[in-house]
């Protein structure tokens, strides 16, 4: 495998920051000013380059997964994160989604990890879509890109996913997301990898009846070619675990570069760290970690620390995958 961790982690760890100050800003507010660059302050009076939960907890399991697949170590990163501030820019953990925090709480109380994820419909935020990302590398170790939809690594991803968000709605996305980042991976066409990713993962869920019911809610995804045409005006890009995979996913294929994505990803408003982070995982393992700005790169919080954890991962599967 080429070094595509360092690509993803830091495209989603930029486009975190990118989206941190001007979280909860509506669409219309970012039309009449919108974002052009890495901005400072704002919504969280945080300075230019601070990322949030979202990269926190990809650093909880990209940490964990250097030492193999463990739910109770992953859980125990998560726990230390949100009750130290480890894994944070500052020492402060802030933007923690309710969903998470209920999750992190149970599992303080000694629920067991893949029990700790809610199962109700109101159950479905962003936040296993947010951090799941470096779990593409693994199973590329483990099984091959060619895999990646096997029911052990679906399995796989689903069981991630069910540390903090358990709901069948929010599986499905983690499970279209982590299918797309290995088509991105594995192909090198942008709107083929993507097709091809999503039909995939509808197919493996099509075909299994506990899941059937849920696949409405992705029916939009399902026809990609309408999708990508898709006004902006009906692009949502809320804390929504529908919304936020639909608008990083539009966003990655209304652009041509990583740049772009990203900020129109962070444009659309709402829940803009999250939404830039998903969709700057994806653009970063496409067009490459070269691909992402300088400019920006040179102000991301702990950026070495990120960059080492991401070659500890990288040179981790690598020679497990020897």
């Amino acid at each position: 495998m080429s070094n595509s961790v360092l690509g993803g982690v830091m495209g989603l760890s930029v486009g975190d920051a990118l989206g941190v100050p001007v979280e909860f800003s509506t669409r219309a507010e970012l039309s009449e000013n919108p974002v052009v660059g890495m901005g400072s302050f704002g919504t969280y009076s945080l300075p230019a380059g601070t990322w949030s939960d979202d990269t926190s907890m990809t650093m909880c399991l990209a940490e964990s997964l250097c030492k193999g697949l463990d739910y109770k170590d992953i859980m125990d990163n998560f726990l230390k994160w949100i009750t130290t501030g480890a894994f944070t820019p500052f020492g402060k953990v802030f933007g923690v989604g309710n969903g998470t925090r209920r999750a992190l709480e149970k599992y303080a109380r000694g629920v067991p990890p893949l029990k700790c994820g809610g199962t109700a419909e109101t159950d479905n935020g962003n936040g296993s879509l947010m951090r799941i990302l470096p779990l593409v590398f693994y199973l590329e170790s483990a099984y091959g890109l060619e895999k990646i939809q096997s029911e052990e690594a679906m399995t796989i991803i689903h069981n991630v996913s069910s540390l903090t968000h358990a709901h069948s709605r929010s599986l499905i996305a983690c499970g279209i997301y982590i299918s797309v980042a290995a088509e991105l991976l594995r192909l090198g066409d942008l709107a083929a990898a993507v097709e091809t990713g999503i039909g995939k993962a509808i197919q493996y869920y099509f075909k299994r009846a506990e899941f059937n019911e849920e696949l409405k809610h992705y029916q939009r995804l399902s026809f990609l070619p309408a999708f990508v045409n898709t006004p902006k005006s009906q692009i949502n890009s809320s804390g929504y675990v529908v919304d936020t995979l639909e608008a990083a996913i539009w966003c990655l294929l209304n652009t041509k570069n990583y740049k772009d994505s990203v900020l129109m990803a962070v444009n659309l408003g709402g829940d803009t760290d999250t939404v830039a982070a998903v969709t700057g995982g994806l653009a970063g393992l496409y067009y490459g970690y070269n691909s992402i700005p300088k400019e920006w790169l040179a102000v991301i919080v702990k950026r070495d620390y990120i960059e080492s954890l991401c070659n500890k991962l990288y040179k981790t599967l690598k020679v497990n995958n020897k």
